[in-house]
Order: C-alpha cells, then structure tokens, then sequence
C-alpha cells in the first residue's frame, strides 16, 4: 500500500479513506454542542427563564457526561461494535442538539444538552480506539488529523454560531443548525456498519477498573487531567485576566479569538512531531517550557505583550493532543486502548473540572492573581512529572504482565 494511502487492518483504500472521513467529520462535531451554548448564553437564560442554578448546571455538564458517560464507552464497544456505536453516538449527539432547540422548556434543554454530551462523550473514547485498530503504524498522523477536526469544530461552533443567529434571528436556529452536521457525519458510518471489524471478546475484559493499579494509567490520566484543567481556565478567565491588565472587552474578545485559532496549527504541529520519535518526554518538556513563559508573562511580564504571553500559552496546549496520542503510543491492542482511553479521559475530566472553580474562589477571596498563578504552576509542575513518567518508551500491557 503506498505511503499516501492509510493503513486499515489490510482494507481496501477506499474502505480506509472512509474510516478517515467518517472519524474526521465525527471529530468536528465532539465539541459543536459545548461551545456553540457560551455566546449565547444570556440570551437562552432570558428566553427560558433558566435560573443561575440551571446555567451553572449547563456549564457543568460537559464535565459530568465526558467522565459519566466516557468510563462505559468500553463496554458498550465490546457489546454493540466501535463502528456501530460511534454511528449510534453521533445520532444521539444530533437529536439532542436538535430537541433542545425545539422545546422552549429549561429543563429539556438541560436534559437534551445532557443527551447530546453523552454522544460527544462516546466519541471520545471511541476514537483513539479506532484510530489504534485501523492505522495501528499512523497514530500520529491520524492523531493529527483527528485533533485538528476538533479544534476546527470546537472553533467553528464558537464563532459561527452568533452570526447564525444574526442572519437567521432567532438563537434557536443558531443552536439547531450543528444537529445537521451531526447528521452529515452519520453518513460514513452508516456504510461502514458492514466493515465492524473482530473484537477480541474471548480475551481479558479490558474494563477500565483493571486499570486502578496501573502507574502508567494513572500518570496518563493526571497528565490529560492537568491539560483539561488549564484549558478549562483560559477558556473560563482568560478574558478577565485581559481586563485586568486593562484591555478592553473587544481587545479582549480578539485575543481570545486568536487564541482559539491557535489551537489548530498546534493541534497539527504536535502530534506529527512527537510521532516520529518513540520517547515524547522531550516533547513533554517542550510544551511545559512554553506553558512557563507564557503564564510568567501574564502574571509579571509587560502587559502590552499580552498576546505573546497567550501565544506561549497556546503552544503550550498541544499537550492536548500529546495526551490523546499516548493513549494509543502506550498500547499494543485496540481493546487496551479503549480501557485506557475511557480511564484516562474520564479521570482526567474530573480533575480538569475542578480548575475554573479553584481559580474563581482564590481570585474572589484575594481580589488578585496571585493565588490563581500559584495554582497553575503546581498544575504545570505535576503535569511535567505525569508526562516524564507517560512519555517514556513502554506500553500498559507489558506493566501488566511484570505485575506492577
């Protein structure tokens, strides 16, 4: 098979481009049904009544489903099939993002954003499984392309969906529009339900709870969690950290645009770099570096330089993808994989969700930044520890077998 045409378990090409666009199209829409509700937030409490409880509730959500919902994704693989399951998830994704828009009701908003979640939740793990099973010798390219469709998604849900609703004028059709992307990306996965590839269902159960005693899993997690806590803050206060050093609220909003764009040529950078060796940690402390002189010159550097300081920070953040890799670098089978995926990503999504909080409550009780700053760098000290120990050349089943 050329080199220009992806590896797929011995399949046809065309068969193997289809994995491809089916997982790129999926990809996109992981994140449509989180980050289309933030720039319009104000206007769906208004308009539903929603209380600060139920807002609160819908902020939270994203955190409960991608670990709730994550940690049964194996399971539900082994019983029902990854192709048929992945297709499963995007349409549970799509009737929720389109019964919420539907129903002028707080609560099944809330309830259909939940539905939604679950699918995105799914896809998360599934993916680097499929990735592991069908391009076992590309991960890193297919990370790649995998990470890059997401943040494509995650970007495009958060700034199309305003001027949706300016054209359309009505936030409903803003919000609904993402349910037919999700219908697009059922389409490869409706042909592929005649490829379900062979599971290994009379093997060890790779469920997630054989994992508690893994030091690599864990380290993997607290690595993915430690990622996700930062992200969750930039996205959460990044905007108020601006105004504090006194940009104004569309000096603001331009910087965290940029630094939303950002996230896509990091995301196609760093997973093609790191995949050509078979050690990341100097990857791991590469992006670490980044992260320390970017939050140093939030924190103390000239405030002019702002968009320096966040442009560090941005490169800083393909630790996202380096984490979503190593779930398939650390693994010899896909099974293992979509174990460690699951455990990884649902304990990681735990840890992160605790970040914006910590950082509102140290910032309201000291009225400054310094407290918040200490914390992100305890956050990017033990992210630095977790990946050393996760990026080193060796794989989960072979722990497991020396009895670690």
């Amino acid at each position: 098979m050329s080199a220009l045409v992806p590896e797929s378990r011995g399949r046809p090409g065309s068969l193997a481009w289809l994995v491809v666009l089916g997982i790129v199209l999926a990809a996109l829409n992981l994140r449509t049904g989180v980050t289309s509700v933030g720039p319009v937030l104000d206007e769906i409490a208004r308009t539903l009544g929603m209380s600060s409880v139920g807002t609160g509730l819908l902020t939270t959500l994203p955190v409960l489903a991608f670990a709730g919902v994550g940690a049964v994704t194996p399971g539900l693989s082994r019983r029902l099939g990854e192709h048929r399951l992945l297709l499963l998830a995007l349409v549970t994704l799509g009737v929720g993002l389109l019964v919420r828009v539907l129903v002028d009701s707080a609560a099944v908003f809330l309830v259909s954003s939940a539905v939604a979640l679950s699918g995105g939740a799914v896809g998360n793990v599934l993916i680097p499984t499929l990735i592991k099973r069908h391009f076992p010798a590309r991960t890193g390219i297919m990370t790649t392309v995998y990470t890059t469709a997401l943040a494509v998604g995650t970007m495009l849900a958060a700034a199309a969906t305003v001027p949706i609703e300016n054209v359309s004028g009505d936030w409903h059709v803003a919000l609904g529009v993402w349910a037919a992307l999700a219908a697009v990306a059922a389409i490869p996965w409706l042909a592929l339900l005649r490829s379900e590839p062979e599971r290994d269902t009379g093997g060890r159960d790779e469920g997630i709870r054989g994992l508690l005693g893994s030091p690599l899993a864990w380290t993997i997690a607290i690595y993915f969690g430690t990622q996700s806590m930062i992200a969750y803050i930039m996205f959460g206060w990044l905007a108020t950290m601006l105004g504090d050093l006194g940009y104004d609220s569309a000096q603001a909003g331009l910087i965290v645009g940029i630094f939303t764009a950002l996230n896509i040529p990091v995301s196609m950078f760093v997973p093609s770099v790191a995949g050509r060796f078979r050690d990341q940690r100097p990857v791991v402390v590469g992006l670490v570096a980044f992260y320390v002189i970017g939050f140093a010159g939030l924190w103390a550097g000239p405030a002019s330089l702002a968009l320096v300081w966040v442009a560090f920070v941005a490169v800083g953040m393909g630790s996202f993808p380096l984490a979503l890799m190593m779930l398939g670098l650390r693994t010899r089978t896909p099974e293992t994989t979509a174990a460690l995926s699951a455990f990884g990503q649902s304990a990681g999504y735990l840890i992160a969700g605790a970040g914006p909080l910590l950082v509102g409550v140290l910032h309201d009780a000291t009225g400054g930044w310094a407290l918040p700053f200490t914390l992100i760098f305890v956050v990017i000290a033990a992210q630095l520890v977790t990946g050393l120990y996760a990026g080193r050349d060796r794989y989960l089943e072979d722990e497991r077998r020396a009895g670690r």
